[in-house]
């Protein structure tokens, strides 16, 4: 574990929206421990410190309360929909060399052949690998696919130490040509009829 995610938890017997609220007024966040069959444990995390670790997915956190050491994995954050201010934060007790399921990050990386667009359809993919050793991205790359390409799950090179949850056929990326803008059918239509009417109006003026 790097020094920038350990984190000082201390520990809270206080709840309700009232409590939380002045937690984050000094700058905390409200948070539960739970997992490994143990009873739940309320924590109040570093706002700010915490706030920059959960920004990567499935952060792991090596928390000291009151001097015991315990890794937690980032399973939900919570934040104000208007102000994206974190509200809350779930954690799950972890220990060395135990593998989760979680879901990573997939990255698009290169270029498709010119003229075509990539189409990513699972921004996701489900994996299970070590609590210690879990990847912040799944890298695919689409460097010179042509037109009608597409990469299933299975197709997908995972990190060292990582197996594959999702159904191995799912589409990630499909790689497509942008289809022809169509001609305003309205505006052909409209530009025909004029030319009987100015032919009248020539007639009468003759």
């Amino acid at each position: 574990m790097s020094e920038d995610t350990t984190v000082h938890a201390e520990l809270r017997s206080s709840f309700g929206k009232g409590f939380a609220r002045r937690l984050r007024a000094a700058g905390k966040i409200p948070a539960v421990l739970y997992g490994h069959g143990t009873e739940p444990v309320h924590v109040a995390l570093p706002g700010h410190q915490v706030s920059l670790i959960v920004r990567r997915a499935n952060a792991l956190l090596d928390l000291d309360i009151e001097g015991t050491s315990q890794l937690a994995l980032v399973k939900d954050v919570q934040k104000d929909p208007v102000h994206q201010v974190i509200e809350h934060i779930d954690l799950l007790v972890v220990k060395k060399g135990e593998k989760v399921a979680i879901d990573v990050p997939v990255v698009v990386t290169g270029e498709s052949a010119p003229g075509t667009i990539v189409n990513l359809d699972a921004t996701t993919l489900s994996v299970e690998a070590e609590a210690t050793h879990i990847p912040e991205n799944i890298e695919v790359s689409v460097e010179g696919l042509e037109e009608g390409a597409h990469i299933t799950a299975a197709d997908v090179t995972l990190p060292k130490g990582s197996s594959l949850l999702t159904d191995p056929e799912v589409l990630v990326v499909a790689i497509s040509v942008p289809a022809a803008p169509v001609e305003d059918e309205a505006e052909g239509a409209e530009g025909e009829g004029e030319a009987p009417a100015e032919a009248a109006e020539e007639a009468a003026a003759e």
